[in-house]
């Protein structure tokens, strides 16, 4: 019996049957006992490295949780680390620990000995972490000519086609376009929502939004900002001409096989031109509405609605709170072959298959108000509206809602009650609105604590009133909470991802009847609760009290 099989038994991590089962199918087919064991459903392959690493004498690196040394990590180039999956983690002495995927590739360690002139320890990593290390840690030269390659070919013709003096500067200033190719490839590896390149005095501040919050990451000379901002202007065909108004535009790049598309905004300042790239990735819309961190309460009552043939759906929250994910992760629920649905978006933020959507264009004419009388006329069912902006697209939209159509859109409010005030003070008569409006969810984003690292801790006597002030929940506030440590996993942050907290109004007889009397918001709020509405700081507490967020995000997001 070899010694993989003898510690295998001896841990108790696969029966005597299934070993033996393992062995046969390894002698049929050719492959190792891991594969082995990993095909029937014995052993899971992340059990299986640890222990064929410890069999085979070498070290075993989580990279999950290990104290990667950003500094060692960055000093072989991406290509050697990329074609040999590996990533150097650590120095001990004169020699570098370098996590390998395959340990005895003797040619991967012999191109990372010359390149550092080093000793090499090899350590046996999990594929998939040594990949998403891969991707946090290293930038080079390599992960730029990549990204480069992959920019839409679109925005290569319209480079092509620009005037000869823009054309110029783009070429002799071929390290800006690299800085910027490498800009946007590591905002999307690193979970970036939002790229702001921000001119100051002396230079070119660049930050990420990172699960909500900015981070700064680096500045670029002032010399460069000019050239800086003329490339993106040309990679999303606007004008580059112009700087004394906003303009808008769109980039498409293909990242690592993922089609990922960039939202362009300029916005003219005292320095110069800000510039704000929103990521708009389309693995986005194929969220379950189920998987948005609805409560169960609130999921039901929001459900009532959308599976209604007619009405109207809003979701209200600031930008960024993950508004248009809810409602295309709604439309996905509710489109089928047999439903007509039409969008109408300025601009379209996710393209989705079996969906007919309309790009607002100002400038033909195609206003969100002339698009939706359209759209009315092509016999739809369900008409998505991006924003409702004004009085005309909203009075078109109760209307639509009113004949026998479910329109969903979004406004920026508050909270869900804000919702009926802001369309009155938009001029729709307040009975239209009783009678069209069916639901509203009120929604914002919060980051999600780190399970790697969450620390437990009794909540001070501060908490417990802040938290009695609002629980509603039969069972008492619990005695314990968490809050945020920070690892390698979560970047130090001690939080990784965003969970969103949900205020869901569904409008009953009551509430019609106080929105047709001009009520006030704290009394359709009241009345809202009463009717068993879940608040945004009552949903925050019951996932402050699982464990999913901290006292101090929730109040950082909710008021």
């Amino acid at each position: 019996m070899s010694a993989l099989e003898q510690t295998l038994l001896s841990r108790g991590l696969v029966s005597p049957a299934q070993l033996e089962e393992a062995t046969r199918a390894q002698a049929l087919d050719g492959v190792t006992l891991g594969q082995a064991l990993v095909s029937s459903g014995a052993l899971k392959e992340e059990d299986l490295i640890p222990i064929l690493a410890e069999a085979a004498g070498l070290r075993f690196v989580d990279l999950d949780v290990f104290p990667v040394d950003s500094r060692v990590a960055g000093s072989v180039p991406g290509n050697i680390c990329r074609r040999h999956m590996l990533l150097p983690v650590a120095r001990e002495g004169e020699a570098v620990v370098v996590a390998m995927a395959e340990p005895g590739n003797i040619v991967a360690i012999d191109d990372v000995r010359s390149y550092l002139g080093a000793a090499v320890v090899p350590a046996v990593a999990e594929r998939g972490a040594l990949d998403r290390a891969i991707r946090r840690y290293v930038r080079s030269d390599s992960e730029i000519d990549s990204i480069g390659q992959s920019l839409d070919s679109t925005a290569r013709e319209e480079e092509r086609t620009v005037t000869s003096t823009i054309a110029e500067v783009v070429q002799e200033d071929s390290p800006v376009v690299r800085w910027v190719h490498l800009l946007i490839s590591q905002a999307i590896h690193d979970g970036c929502s939002d790229i702001h390149l921000e001119p100051e005095e002396l230079d070119l501040r660049v930050r990420y939004r990172i699960d909500g919050v900015l981070h700064e990451m680096q500045s670029a000379p002032k010399s460069i900002q000019t050239q800086v901002i003329s490339r993106i202007k040309i990679m999303a065909d606007i004008d580059i001409a112009e700087r004394r108004k906003p303009q808008d535009g769109r980039i498409s790049v293909n990242v690592d096989g993922n089609s990922v598309d960039l939202r362009v905004a300029t916005l003219p300042t005292v320095w110069g031109e800000k510039v704000v790239l929103r990521i708009l990735n389309t693995a986005a819309v194929q969220v379950d509405l189920r998987k948005l961190s609805f409560s169960e309460a609130s999921f039901n009552r929001y459900k009532q609605s959308y599976t209604k043939p007619y009405g109207m759906i809003l979701a209200t929250g600031p930008t960024g709170s993950g508004k248009s994910t809810t409602l295309y992760a709604t439309l996905k629920e509710i489109s089928r072959p047999e439903v007509n649905v039409i969008t109408i978006e300025d601009p379209v933020e996710y393209r989705m298959s079996g969906i007919n959507q309309i790009q607002v264009n100002p400038k033909a004419g195609l206003t969100f108000a002339a698009a939706l009388r359209s759209i009315l006329r092509a016999d739809p069912d369900v008409v998505l509206v991006g924003e409702i902006r004004d009085g005309e697209t909203a009075q078109i939209a109760v209307e639509a809602a009113l004949t026998g159509h479910l329109v969903l859109s979004t406004l920026h409010t508050n909270d869900a009650p804000s919702a009926v005030t802001r369309l009155t003070e938009m001029g729709i008569e307040p009975f239209l609105v009783a009678s069209a409006l069916d639901c509203v969810v009120a929604q914002r984003l919060a980051r999600r604590l780190c399970e790697r690292c969450r620390e437990p801790y009794a909540p001070t006597d501060a908490e417990r009133n802040l938290m009695r002030e609002d629980w509603i929940f039969r069972e008492p506030p619990p005695p314990q909470l968490f809050r945020p440590i920070g690892c390698s996993t979560c970047a130090n942050t001690g939080f990784k991802g965003r969970l969103a907290v949900h205020e869901v109004m569904t409008v009953s007889k009551e509430l019609e009847h106080l929105t047709a009397l001009r009520k006030s918001t704290r009394e359709l709020n009241e009345l809202a609760r009463e009717q068993g509405m879940i608040s945004l700081r009552q949903d925050g507490w019951a996932k402050v009290a699982q464990g999913q967020t901290s006292v101090e995000e929730l109040l950082r997001v909710v008021a």
